[in-house]
C-alpha cells in the first residue's frame, strides 16, 4: 500500500534515537523521549488551503525536526509513519 498525501500534509518515517547517552547511561524504554527527527517519506501538491496559497518547500529523502506531539500516528504494512502539516515542521537537518 502506498500512501500519498492531500494538500499540505507530508507524511515522516521517524529516526530511531540512540539508546545510550553520552555519558554511557543506557536508557529503558519508558526513560526514552519520543524522537523529533523524521526523514519525509512522501510530500502533498500544496495548493489552496484554508484560502491561502500553500507552496510546499519539502522533498522526499529531506531529515527534518517537527513539533513534539504534532500529527496522526498511521500504521502502513507495518509500518509506522506519522502524518502532519508542513507548518508544523521546524526545519530541515542539512
Amino acid at each position: 500500500m502506498k500512501l500519498r498525501p492531500l494538500a499540505d500534509r507530508v507524511v515522516l518515517k521517524m529516526v530511531e534515537t540512540e539508546e545510550t547517552t553520552k555519558s554511557g547511561i543506557i536508557l529503558t524504554g519508558s526513560a526514552k523521549e519520543k524522537p523529533q527527527i523524521a526523514e519525509v517519506i512522501a510530500v502533498g501538491p500544496g495548493g489552496m488551503v484554508d484560502g491561502k496559497e500553500i507552496t510546499m518547500y519539502l522533498n522526499a529523502g529531506d531529515r527534518v525536526i517537527m513539533s513534539k506531539y504534532s500529527g496522526t500516528e498511521v500504521k502502513i504494512d507495518g509500518e509506522e509513519l506519522i502524518v502532519v502539516r508542513q507548518n508544523d515542521i521546524l526545519a530541515i537537518v542539512e
